[in-house]
């Protein structure tokens, strides 16, 4: 979990299949997913339940992820969906089984 926890990642929330997306970038993927669960801040993610991790990806460098969500929040709905749907076609919780005991 560790690493999951330190990775610079940009990701996608969602709040069901083809739903409201959330695109955001963190330094700290897991706590990060927990918080959206918890509904830990007010905003656009809490307001639509985006609850459910769909895609993300790791980046080595802040500034790069930082650009590809900047690019991602600009893209059309389709291809953020194909986007999803290419890595996850089921749109399953990607963070489901990361705090199983």
């Amino acid at each position: 979990m560790a690493e999951r926890d330190s990775a610079i990642a940009v990701y996608i929330m969602a709040n069901a299949r083809n739903g409201t997306l959330y695109i955001g970038v963190t330094s700290g993927l897991e706590q990060r997913v927990s918080q959206h669960k918890q509904g830990a801040f007010d905003g656009f993610s809490k307001h639509y339940g985006c609850t459910r991790l769909v895609w993300f990806v790791p980046f080595g460098e802040m500034d790069a992820a930082i650009r590809r969500e900047k690019a991602l929040k600009h893209w059309v709905r389709d291809w953020k969906l194909k986007l999803i749907e290419t890595a996850n076609p089921d749109w399953r919780d990607l963070s489901e089984d990361w705090w199983a005991e």
